[in-house]
């Protein structure tokens, strides 16, 4: 099998209509059926949810938790959740994998965590990679993709998309079993 990697000069938002444009071409190819996508405040998710409405896939939006950057706040704004779901996709708001006790815990007494080696180690592949490979455990932790499948994640560094995987779904109970299968975009530098 062949298939075309997209290397983006920079991280950045700029990349996420090229990202868009390497799903559509995906989906139109092959025949995934589940499309995980990260989404801060909303726009990526949007753009996706709207440019993805009629396929016959399932669509799941992963935010970050309540709580992230400011106490009891989620940054999806009503307006964009209101519109995703109109559009039939799916939103999941929990946990992060790489973002929970041990990253207090590190904070508190300043050491090292399994958690956050792990988080550390997948960006060597880039942020969008790690962001990657963590919301396709957090939907399929939350029963909203099946285990075992071959699955297209879409991710960012910061806001925007700037990375597009293949990605074979575990839970985060089953880490060691997960595997990036391919790597369709990503920011080189």
């Amino acid at each position: 099998m062949q298939k075309t990697v997209t290397y983006f000069k920079k991280t950045g938002p700029e990349n996420t209509g090229p990202c868009l444009a390497i799903v559509k071409e995906t989906l139109d190819k092959f025949n995934y059926q589940h499309i995980v996508v990260a989404t801060t405040t909303g726009s990526t998710g949007q753009l996706f949810a709207e440019s993805l409405n009629g396929r016959n896939i399932n669509l799941v939006l992963v935010t970050h938790s309540h709580g992230f950057k400011e106490t009891n706040k989620n940054e999806l704004s009503q307006e964009a959740r209101d519109r995703i779901l109109s559009a039939g996709a799916r939103i999941y708001t929990g946990t992060m994998i790489t973002h929970n006790l041990e990253t207090a815990l590190a904070a508190k007494f300043s050491g090292v965590y399994p958690t956050l080696l792990i988080a550390q180690t997948l960006r060597r592949f880039g942020e969008g990679v790690k962001v990657c490979c963590e919301i396709v455990m957090m939907a399929a932790d939350a029963g909203l993709i099946p285990e075992g499948e071959e699955v297209v994640a879409v991710a960012g560094t910061g806001y925007g998309a700037d990375t597009v995987t293949i990605i074979r779904s575990v839970t985060s109970k089953r880490f060691l079993n997960l595997k990036v299968l391919e790597i369709l975009a990503k920011p080189r530098g």
